[in-house]
């Protein structure tokens, strides 16, 4: 499979070329330099491997939850490659690729994912590995304040994410014995690469129209009474 996949979720950036299951990635730390350098990262990845955007299987982005302007940069970004190109785009739960790279990097396969939603919330999500090393769902995803977050079934959840920076000592009471540690980490494109090519395989593709961001505030806010 040939597949480019994105980031602007916070504030890593970060762009990966998937060809035949082997996996290429440029990442930078740069706040507010999304749009400036995320094509850059794209094309210079094509190119290094000698192709062009018609040349792939599918597009895939990092839809949410996360800093609503990066959130937004991203869906225009792969909105815009895949009409030009008539691709699929294959969205992926920017929490859940937050626990793929956790499995990648640290084994951890029980990972409660946190990023800081200001407004003294954190988006929420936790997930499990299944027996093919990709990381599921293992409840809903939504926004809290630390001290109402969903807690799992399990004693065995690692915390990752930019909310556990922000709010951990809240999130750790709430969660007691159900919490081994917790650390901070980002979200890398050649995890959303992995985790899209997996959704694709079962059907996830969309159209680039029906490629859309995912807030989680928006809707919850819009659930309230």
């Amino acid at each position: 499979m040939k597949l480019l996949a994105i980031d602007t979720t916070e504030d890593a950036c970060s762009a990966a070329l998937m060809l035949e299951g082997e996996t290429v990635e440029r990442f930078e730390i740069a706040p507010r330099r999304h749009s400036e350098l995320i094509l850059p990262m794209m094309e210079g990845l094509l190119v290094d491997a000698g192709l062009r955007l018609g040349d792939l299987d599918a597009l895939a982005f990092a839809c949410g939850p996360g800093a609503f302007t990066g959130v937004r940069i991203a869906t225009a970004i792969v909105q815009g490659a895949a009409l030009g190109a008539n691709l699929p785009v294959v969205p992926v739960s920017s929490l859940q690729a937050l626990a793929q790279g956790a499995l990648r990097e640290h084994a951890t396969g029980a990972v409660l994912a946190a990023f800081d939603a200001r407004m003294h919330e954190v988006y929420w999500g936790a997930f499990r590995v299944d027996a093919d090393g990709i990381m599921r769902p293992a409840g809903a995803q939504g926004v809290h304040a630390p001290d109402q977050v969903v807690v799992p079934v399990g004693d065995d959840w690692v915390g990752s994410g930019s909310g556990w920076q922000a709010y951990a000592d809240q999130l750790a009471a709430r969660l007691g014995a159900a919490l081994c540690s917790h650390g901070e980490s980002m979200v890398h494109a050649r995890d959303v690469a992995q985790l899209a090519a997996v959704l694709y395989a079962e059907g996830a593709g969309v159209a680039a129209a029906q490629a859309q961001p995912v807030y989680l505030r928006n809707e919850v806010a819009w659930a309230k009474p």
